[in-house]
């Protein structure tokens, strides 16, 4: 590469690491170290976060297991009812995550489309722990269903032709030769899933409510800290950071590789 090159291409390069990480940097010299144990252990803080890391593992896999399957059938097929279903799914990628709050409501509330009969047996999901999950859910499969779609179409066409010689069947295939060669990508797209779910706010606070230690996640412990307590909502904002930083390392860098 050029001089020239590097010139005109590090330039935007070294703006878009700024506008990504100097926010980062910001955050961590405006803390005050002095008090963040206090802030994380203190209040509600742990609460929040213990309730957020059972809620995202509980999403990243329901993720893995209804959305890989959901995946393969993607990847195995180009039909226009295929790319509509595709178009479909990818909606909650932009959809604003109020409107997604709204539309659990009309489906799991109590006057929901689903959540009218389940009513009628005592069963209510809003505002509780399960509605976390579910909007987490929500907001977080298409990463992981996009992300590990992609992987399978890059495999081989050919080994799925030598298995159908060798007389194995499509799940055997799909659970012998497919799924050990995608393993990359399934842990990429869990982590994007993850990190998704582990930022979810919008749907979450409309869908579950913000009751502490039930549907109190650790983003809407910072926006009521935020409120009453900056600094105690820049500690809690500084251990979200943390924990996402460790999780997506782990899963993204030594498991990939």
């Amino acid at each position: 590469m050029t001089w020239r090159s590097r010139l005109g291409l590090g330039g935007p390069a070294a703006v878009a690491v700024l506008v990504l990480v100097l926010p980062l940097v910001a955050l961590l010299l405006r803390a005050d170290w002095g008090r963040v144990l206090g802030d994380i252990t203190g209040g509600t803080g742990v609460l929040a976060l213990r309730l957020s890391l059972v809620t995202t593992f509980s999403t990243a896999l329901g993720c893995l297991v209804l959305g890989t399957p959901l995946a393969w059938l993607l990847a195995r097929s180009d039909g226009l009812v295929t790319r509509w279903l595709r178009a479909v799914l990818t909606v909650p990628l932009v959809l604003p995550p109020v409107v997604g709050g709204v539309a659990l409501l009309m489906t799991w509330g109590r006057r929901g489309i689903v959540g009218q009969h389940l009513t009628a047996f005592g069963v209510e999901i809003p505002f509780t722990t399960v509605a976390v999950v579910i909007a987490e859910t929500f907001v977080a499969m298409p990463y992981y269903v996009l992300a590990v779609e992609g992987a399978m179409r890059g495999l081989d066409p050919r080994l799925e032709s030598i298995a159908r010689t060798l007389g194995a069947s499509d799940l055997r295939y799909l659970r012998t030769v497919a799924l050990p060669l995608v393993v990359p990508g399934i842990a990429s797209g869990l982590a994007l899933a993850w990190a998704r779910a582990l930022g979810e706010f919008g749907a979450t606070i409309t869908f579950a409510g913000n009751l502490v230690g039930t549907t109190q996640t650790a983003p809407l412990a910072v926006y009521v800290a935020l409120q009453q307590d900056p600094a105690a909502a820049t500690s809690l904002s500084i251990l979200l950071l943390g924990v996402s930083v460790v999780v997506l390392g782990l899963l993204r860098g030594r498991w990939v590789r």
